[in-house]
Order: C-alpha cells, then sequence, then structure tokens
C-alpha cells in the first residue's frame, strides 16, 4: 500500500511531492499525460505568469535570478521540469485516474487501465484549469468558420480570417485579443458581465504584491481603500463599453470566483479602436452573430475565453461532504474526509501558484500525521 497517491503532476502534484518527501512520506504521483506541468506545454505562446516571480515558486526551489519579473511560459515549464529533477519526483505518466472510493485502511484508486492502486492517503492535484467550458447559443453550430476554445489556442495562425470575435473577458479573453489585433485582425470582444480591472503594476509593485492589505483589513474594507487608486490609474472604462462591477475585485474573486482582468494592454487597444467591446452574444446565423443589444456583426473565426470548470464527480461519485453540486471540492487544503485532500482547487486574489505553495506543506504536514499511528 502507498503511502500517499497524488492525482496530477502539474504545479500542485510537484509541490505536494516535495513537500511529502519532506515529511519522511513516500508519494506515488500519478499524470495522465506524458510529462509535469502538461497544462503549461499546451498554453498559447505568449502566456506569461501574471504575478511576480518572487511570489510564484513552488516551495523549496526559487525561480532563476535571470528569470524576469513576469517569467514567461517557456521558462515556466522548465522551471517545473527542474523542480521534479531536484526534489527527485518521478511522476508515473500515461495514468489517468477513473475512479477513487474509500477503502479499508484508505483508498483505492483505479486508472482507466484498469489497474487498481491502494494508498492510506489520496491528495488530488489537477488544478482548476481541468476542463474546458464551451458555452453555447442558439446557431452556434451552423456557424462557418472556426469555433475553438481558448485551450487550443497556440498563436494567431490558428484562427484564419481577418474578422475575429473573443468571447469572455477574463485574462485569457484580455491578452488573446491583443495576440490577435497585434496580428493585424479585427477584433471585437463580447463581455456580457461586469468586470474589474486592475493595472499590471501600481507604483512600482506588481498588483498581486497589494495582498498585504487583505492581511490587514477585511477584504471589503481593503477593496474601499483601493478602489480611488484604481478609479485614478485604469480610469472610466465604462464609456467604452466595459459595465463596472458594483463589487471590488477582492469581493469578485471571494464571492463570485471570478478573476478580475489583469490589463496588459487591452484597455489601451480598446481606446484606440483597435479591439471593440461588444455586449453578450444573443444567436448566430450563419457567419452573422447578434448581440443582446441587437446590433450583429460577420466574422470568420470566434474564440472562446469562456473560462473552465472543475467537475470530480465522475472520479468521487456523489459525495456531499466532500463536493459540492457541481463536483467541486468544498475546500482546498482541508482534510474533508479521512485521508483526503485537495490542493488550490478555489480561485483566489493572489494567484494560484502562490496558493499551492501555501497549501502544499499544510497538507503534507496533515498527511504525515494522519499516517503516523501506521508508522508506529
Amino acid at each position: 500500500m502507498e503511502d500517499v497517491i497524488v492525482i496530477g503532476a502539474g504545479p500542485a502534484g510537484l509541490a505536494l511531492g516535495a513537500c511529502l518527501n519532506a515529511e519522511g512520506l513516500s508519494p506515488l504521483i500519478l499524470e495522465r499525460e506524458a510529462c509535469v506541468g502538461s497544462a503549461w506545454h499546451r498554453h498559447y505562446r505568449r502566456l506569461a505568469l501574471h504575478t511576480d516571480k518572487k511570489r510564484s515558486s513552488l516551495p523549496g526551489l526559487p525561480f532563476p535570478d535571470d528569470a524576469p519579473r513576469y517569467v514567461p511560459r517557456t521558462q515556466v515549464v522548465a522551471y517545473l521540469e527542474r523542480y521534479a529533477e531536484a526534489f527527485g519526483l518521478q511522476p508515473r505518466f500515461g495514468a489517468e485516474v477513473a475512479k477513487a472510493e474509500p477503502s479499508e485502511g484508505g483508498w483505492q484508486v483505479t486508472l482507466s487501465s484498469g489497474e487498481t492502486l491502494a494508498s492510506r492517503a489520496l491528495v488530488f492535484a489537477t488544478g482548476v484549469s481541468e476542463r474546458p467550458h464551451f458555452a453555447t447559443w442558439p446557431g452556434l453550430e451552423g456557424f462557418p468558420g472556426p469555433v475553438i476554445h481558448s485551450r487550443a489556442y497556440r498563436a494567431p495562425g490558428d484562427l484564419p480570417g481577418e474578422r475575429v470575435l473573443v468571447v469572455g473577458f477574463g485574462n485569457s479573453g484580455g491578452e488573446l485579443a491583443i495576440d490577435l489585433s497585434e496580428a493585424g485582425r479585427k477584433v471585437d470582444i463580447a463581455v456580457r458581465s461586469p468586470v474589474n480591472l486592475l493595472p499590471k503594476e501600481l507604483f512600482g509593485r506588481p498588483i498581486g504584491n497589494w495582498e498585504v492589505l487583505q492581511r490587514i483589513f477585511p477584504y471589503r474594507v481593503a477593496d474601499a481603500i483601493t478602489a480611488p487608486i484604481l478609479r485614478w490609474k485604469m480610469g472610466n472604462y465604462a464609456r467604452f463599453g466595459l459595465r463596472k462591477s458594483e463589487k471590488g475585485p477582492i469581493a469578485q474573486v471571494r464571492e463570485d470566483g471570478r478573476i478580475p482582468l489583469i490589463d496588459l494592454g487591452t484597455l489601451d487597444l480598446i481606446r484606440r479602436g483597435r479591439i471593440k467591446v461588444r455586449p453578450g452574444l444573443s444567436r448566430i446565423e450563419g457567419a452573422l452573430v447578434t448581440f443582446d443589444d441587437d446590433t450583429s456583426a460577420q466574422y470568420d473565426a470566434i474564440l472562446l475565453a469562456t473560462g473552465y470548470t472543475v467537475d470530480l464527480r465522475p472520479i468521487l461519485g456523489p459525495m456531499p461532504n466532500v463536493l459540492d453540486d457541481t463536483g467541486r471540492p468544498l475546500a482546498s487544503g482541508e482534510e474533508l474526509a479521512p485521508g483526503l485532500w485537495f490542493c488550490s482547487y478555489h480561485t483566489v486574489p493572489n494567484g494560484q501558484l502562490r496558493e499551492i505553495s501555501r497549501q502544499a506543506p499544510v497538507i503534507a504536514r496533515a498527511a504525515a500525521e494522519h499516517l503516523a499511528p501506521h508508522a508506529a
């Protein structure tokens, strides 16, 4: 029987492996893909961390001194590979978990191959970007051009044609609109919900570093303190068709699970008319897209930057004290059932990598305590 099975060899799984090793445990890391950090391998090419490298490293290994403040995707991939090597982590690749259930003395994990494994503890570390969310509208199936999710996007060449509609105004949607505009495309971006926009840096410090306010004040008070500064920095973007959320950015994350857009240049392109803001989609008729305000336009391609969902019910089944009614864990970093943890499954204001670096040591210590009677 294994000490601990960790599902996933992305940043969370690797951090857990290192921290569990430090507690004297021998984790088995299962990864369905053929490499560590597989999500970072397939992300779009221009992606870089939106958080400072000093607050984005995993436990025990900082990013190299010569890495830029906002580490690009290729260097993140290299860092994750170096992290696995530094801590002697050897995930079992090609091991897709089909089912996990409590068993005598721990957990039984069944792979898609039919093989079963047993462990005294189990940690899910597959992350919040596991399953793309595909929104749909009447007539979408009849759209004549390509319709792809941002997960499948690498570069502008993936979308032929001149006019592209980006659906969604999260960080991926905002950045991919820049990518397409810089490649000479005519870009519209459909924004259904009210938004919060944040600058990449504020007074020379990465915006994520201002989380210190959250530790000093209740989050709504922190939002109130920063509101006039953000209005000064970002201006009145409502005049471009972007409705400002009534909630502050931290409240939006805490209460709605929605990350504010960290502006990398999208707003400037909107101001200059290079990107046009549209309301939410209503229906599609051939290449003609009609929006909620009854305006319409024709497009050659549609890029769905509609985010991701988490649903672990296909693996765990219905567990009302562990998963909510959508299949997301009720909490991250806590033991939700005997010997069962989840690492970084909830959106946080300060970045997922920083949250992983906080949760992994906590989970590892708790797992060691859980296994202590068996060691004796």
